[in-house]
């Protein structure tokens, strides 16, 4: 089961959700498309040599980098996996963000869904 079969699963999809990637190759192929336009999700991706397209996923590095990554000495692929799934669910469900009114995305969801 691909990541974008698990998000479906877990978090059902809408009609205006946007995918956003760069070009890497797995991507670009069919099946992967074939499975976005199934689920009716829009596909976005960076122009060729313009990295400005990916600014969001590019902020939110730098905040986990500096959040919870620097100056911390790192073990193992486990520890580190472990650092960031927590981090998601933090990021997800407690910190707050400017540019949808100081709120988590999860109290945002449940403001534009309930």
């Amino acid at each position: 089961m691909s990541s974008i079969d698990r998000a479906v699963r877990n978090r059902g999809h809408h009609r205006e959700l946007i995918f956003h990637s760069d070009r890497g190759s797995e991507y670009l192929s069919g099946q992967y498309r074939e499975r976005l336009r199934r689920y009716g999700i829009t596909q976005s991706m960076n122009r060729v040599k313009n990295m400005n397209d990916n600014a969001f996923i590019e902020s939110f590095f730098h905040q986990f980098k500096t959040e919870r990554i620097k100056r911390l000495a790192v073990d193992s692929a486990e520890q580190l996996r472990s650092i960031v799934i927590g981090y998601m669910r933090y990021y997800n469900t407690q910190r707050s963000h400017s540019s949808i009114g100081y709120v988590s995305p999860h109290e945002f969801e449940c403001k534009i869904n309930c």
